[in-house]
Formats: structure tokens, sequence, C-alpha cells
């Protein structure tokens, strides 16, 4: 045994300096092993929408319905389980809806905290006691827990006991407890919360969401485009903090902005009211905003020749005299020539009025605590991809060539594709946040993860000026990057996991980004069930071009699951009527024998774990390291 090895063994010794304490924690971790493994729940492209996704949250894709059911089998009517199941969705508000139809009385209580315990019971089946603990709220937590674990006796007494606690509960504090309850069981349904991108943009309550994700006790987010764009706004660069109030004053959540953020956008209004005077104050805004985007864009560009982005340079190619503007080597009508803002000979160059507004609200996202606090979140717990228990998790694509290799760009001095190319992404991305002296090409780097055509996060050639400023559509089409075709075949999945360090013979890519539009035929299982794409139009804005209302995917012991959502009416019609999300499941994989503990990321660690402590146990036994004695 190396000095280091021996070193590290007396360390763990301090931790368990004897015998029995040595031996308690090789029996509990072995034990642990042969659970099966937690439930995953796989949500992406939420776009603010924040009713919908508090009820999926809340129903965890319809795993509570489906324990009740199971639970409640013959003794509760799909009446009465869709009671239970919306109380404890929404447990103050379906309380209070109660009390005022004066539904709920001593007996109510009574049936519903034991219908609600045996649901725990039963959830917690699959965790050890002390994780169930450590789930519970702490004002309840000893109460949960013996009512949880009370075994009867041959005298009855754990039953009188149990019976008076409730009482007791009933009396003093009912609602609370209904409430704890239902908190526990939501996280005793799911282990583990994976949000592969995209919270921010055309829904208007992104902030809201981030709150909540913020509260769940085990969550990663792995970045997509709308959210590094503004994290990068967060940072502090321009083109990314104008394309955020463009997308907001487009998609008219400026709520998100101004009341979630503190973000006022009064003087980007009087700009625009006194260069556009003709317009709605709305429109003014939002023409005014897209200027000083395509400016600042342009600057990034031209600072930066190795994003090889020149082709999006299109404010000089504008033939005023003619109304027309080049794109990709044809020329366009332009359906507005009045850019008073725009000077000929240096298009890209702000006014010194731009200049004002840009800084106004560069100042206003740097100082907005609540948004910086949302994107340290996003840090802290998120990242460009994430593997986990067999699975590759990201948000867009693996950029690749027309022939189907990895491609290679070339930036900061090196020429990156695959894995590193992820890697070196998620690096400079932390580097810039977290560096309290921006850099300015760093800062740039964030919009460039936005809207290049070969950033991980984005894919495509975005058309921001030709849907804003010609009416002829040929213009507008977003060309993707080839990732987009290939990622259909099983050989290009299986390069894809085995460049990310996965066994290609079990492992799965999730990805989300590229709405699923089942109104077409399109289908979310790709290359064999290799790759699943689990966008399917969350947001409101997209239920028309897919047809529905959103994938999600379910991961337990027994296999990967798709569901599929159907729009979410409203929360009071989820109070009143007891409506819950309509979802079908589709199996996508189903093991013979069930995912345990010991398959696992987790069980891998601590099997790693196990041996040391093993190792630490033969050096007690032959008297190289001698335990404490027993007290």
């Amino acid at each position: 045994m190396t000095d280091n090895n021996m070193k590290y063994m007396r360390l763990l010794a301090e931790k368990y300096p004897t015998l029995s304490s040595l031996e308690r924690e090789i029996i509990n971790l072995s034990a642990i092993m042969n659970l099966p493994k937690g439930t995953e729940h796989f949500m992406s492209d939420i776009h603010g929408e924040y009713e919908a996704f508090c009820h999926i949250l809340n129903n965890c894709s319809g795993v509570i319905r489906e324990k009740a059911e199971r639970v409640f089998r013959g003794r509760l009517s799909d009446k009465e389980q869709g009671e239970l199941c919306t109380l404890i969705y929404y447990p103050k508000e379906k309380l209070s809806l109660l009390d005022k139809e004066n539904a709920v009385n001593h007996e109510w209580y009574r049936t519903t905290l034991e219908q609600m315990l045996e649901l725990a019971r039963d959830l917690s089946s699959k965790y050890t006691r002390s994780k169930v603990r450590k789930a519970m709220p702490k004002d309840f937590a000893y109460i949960i827990d013996e009512l949880m674990h009370a075994q009867p006796d041959e005298d009855d007494n754990q039953v009188r006991y149990h019976n008076q606690i409730l009482e007791t509960i009933l009396r003093i504090d009912a609602d609370g407890f209904v409430i704890a309850l239902a908190e526990l069981i939501k996280r005793l349904a799911v282990d583990r919360l994976h949000i592969v991108g995209d919270i921010f943009d055309r829904g208007d309550a992104a902030d809201k969401i981030i709150e909540l994700l913020i509260q769940h006790p085990c969550v990663d987010i792995e970045w997509g485009n709308h959210d590094i764009l503004w994290m990068g706004a967060a940072c502090g660069s321009d083109a990314c903090i104008a394309n955020v109030v463009r997308n907001c004053i487009k998609y008219r959540t400026m709520a998100t902005l101004e009341n979630g953020y503190g973000v006022s956008l009064r003087k980007l209004t009087l700009f625009a009211e006194k260069v556009y005077p003709d317009l709605s104050p709305m429109d003014a805004a939002l023409k005014a905003i897209t200027v000083i985007q395509f400016k600042l864009e342009g600057q990034v560009i031209l600072r930066n020749p190795d994003y090889n982005m020149n082709d999006r340079l299109i404010l000089h190619t504008i033939d005023h005299e003619n109304g027309t503007f080049l794109s990709e080597g044809e020329r366009y009508a332009i359906n507005d020539t009045f850019f008073p803002t725009l000077d000929k000979e240096e298009p890209y160059r702000l006014t010194a009025e731009e200049k004002k507004v840009v800084t106004d609200l560069r100042q206003a996202f740097l100082n907005s605590s609540r948004l910086q606090k949302h994107v340290t979140f996003l840090f802290e717990n998120g990242g460009m991809y994430r593997r986990c228990n067999g699975n590759l998790l990201y948000h867009g694509c693996v950029p690749m060539t027309e022939s189907g290799s990895l491609e290679t760009v070339y930036l900061f001095g090196e020429q990156l594709s695959g894995k590193a190319y992820f890697d070196t992404a998620d690096e400079v991305a932390r580097l810039v946040f977290f560096d309290t002296e921006k850099n300015l090409l760093g800062l740039d780097f964030m919009w460039y993860l936005w809207s290049s055509p070969l950033s991980p996060l984005c894919g495509r050639k975005l058309k921001t000026f030709e849907r804003a400023f010609t009416d002829d559509q040929r213009a507008w089409h977003e060309e993707k990057n080839p990732y987009y075709r290939y990622y259909y075949d099983e050989f290009t999945c299986d390069k894809i996991l085995s460049e990310f360090g996965l066994d290609p013979d079990f492992a799965h890519i999730i990805n989300g980004h590229t709405p699923v539009r089942t109104v077409k035929g399109e289908l979310p299982i790709r290359a064999d069930g290799k790759l699943l794409v689990i966008d399917g139009g969350f947001c409101e804005k997209y239920h028309d071009t897919t047809g529905i209302a959103g994938y999600t995917l379910i991961y337990n012991s027994h296999g990967l699951r798709l569901k599929t959502h159907r729009p979410f009416s409203s929360v009071e019609e989820a109070l009143q009527d007891n409506q819950d999300i309509v979802s079908e499941s589709e199996i996508i994989e189903t093991r013979t024998d069930r995912v345990m503990v010991a398959d696992t990321d987790d069980g891998k660690k601590i099997q790693a774990h196990i041996e040391d402590l093993q190792q630490l146990l033969y050096l007690y036994r032959c008297g190289t390291i001698l335990p404490k004695k027993e007290s």
C-alpha cells in the first residue's frame, strides 16, 4: 500500500473509528445497493409556461396518479382518487376551496390523512428510512416518521399511539399536516428532476419557474440556447441583452423583465417613441431594439473572425434607394426603409443615444439581484451536458459535417469537436460569469453559443433580420446543422455516445430544442430508440405546431417511458373539477430485471466506497491500524 493510500485509510479511520461503526456502514451501504433505483423525471423546453410546468411537476408526469390507482384499486372510485390527487398537487388551494364549500370535517381529515400516509408508505419502499426522513418537511418530520413506521403489536399499543397522534394533529394543525404530507409524497414520487434546457422566453413566467426549481431537492439543468442567452445577458453581454429585450417585447413577456427582474425599459421606450413617432409604443420599442441588436451583433462578428459568421452581416448590404438587402448571395425586397439611426458609412456603429440605452440596460441586468441569483443557480446546477445512469443529456446538438463526422471548430486557439467542444464551452461560460473583470471576447462567446450554426446549443442559422424585414419567406429558411439529419441513424448515435464515454449498447441520448411535429407524423423516438427528443411543444405558442402540449420522460427501476401530454386547462379547473393533464404513456424500454441502485452512477460510487471500507476493515483486523475501543 502506497503512502498516499495509507494516509487516506487513516483519514477514513477518523470517520469510522471503531470496528462496529465500520461494520455498520458496510452493512448499510451493501443493503442500499439492493434497493430499486429512484425515479428520474425529464422535462425540456418549458419556455416560461408556468402553470403547465407547475402541474406536471406536481403530478410527476402522472406518476402520483398511477401510484394512487394501484394502491387504492377497488377501494376508491376514480372520482375519489382524482380528489385525493388534486389535494396532493395543490394542497393549500384545494383545502381553501373545500373549506369554502363546507366539505371538510373531522372524519374527512382523518380518512384523508390515512390515505395520504398509505400512499407515502408505498412510495417510500424503494428508499432507506434515512433518505425518507431527509425528504420530510422539517416541522412535521418526527411525527410523519412515527406514523409511517408504526407497527401493530399484540396489545395494540402502537395503534393507540398512532391514533392519539392523529387526533392531536386534527385538533391542532390538520391543514399544516396535509400540506406537509403532500410535499413528502411529491418528493418521494421523483428522486431526480432533469431539465433538458430552455426555461426562458415565449412564456411570461420563467422567473417563477426558476424559483420552483431552486426549492426542488434534486434537480439539474442542461443549458438551452435561450438559457445561455439570459445567462450571457446577466454577465453583461450587450448583444445578449439586446436579444433578450427584443424577445420579451416580441413575445409580449415584458413582465418577466420588468416585474420579475426589475429591468426598466423606460429609456428604451422614450428613445423609441422619439425616433419612430408614427409607430405604436410597443412597435417603436421593438424596432429600436432590433436595430440596436443587429448593430451589436455586427460588432461581435467583426471582432471575432474565427466565428465565420460574416454572412450574418446584413446592415451594410441594405440598398436604401431600391429597398433591398443581400442575404446569402440573393437580394430581397425590404419591407421597411426607415432607419434614421443607421449610418450608411458605418452601419454597425451605435449612435450616442443608442449607447445610452445600451448602457442603461446593461446596468439594469448586472444590478438585478434576482436575475443574478437565478443565473447563479443555473451555473451551480447546470452545464452544457450531463451523463447520468447511462443516459446522455444535452439540449441542442453535437455539431457535425455534411459527411456525418464530428465538426471541428477553431476557437480560443484550439481545434475543438465533440465532447472537448462541450467541455470548453462549459468552462468558458463559467469563467465569464464568475470573473469579476468581464472579458469582452468571453462575453462575445456567450452570444456565439446562443446564435451560431456551429454552437451545440443552437445548431441552425438564425434568420432574425430576414424574418423581421422581408415578407419573402424564401429568405426565412433557417438551415439546420447536419446533426439533425444524422440523428435518425443508429450508427451516428452510437458514435456520439462513445465520444462522451458511454456504452452505446445500453445508453440513450435525451435531446430537446427541436419541437416534434406530431401533427405532421413526426415521432420523438429516433435511431431505433437510441435517441429521444422530448421537446413536444410545452409552450402554449407551440401547441398548434406540434399538435400536443409536450413530452416528458420517466426512467424508473422498470425502464423508460415517454409521456405525451395534452394541453393543460387551468389550475382553477384542476381544483374545481379535479382535472388532470391527459397523458399517454409509451414504453420505450423495459428491463427484465429491475434496475437497482447498484446499477446506477451512485451505485458505482457506493461500491467503490464499500471496497475502501473493506480495505480499512482488513487493516483493523490485521492490526496495521488500531481501531478505537467501543465506549
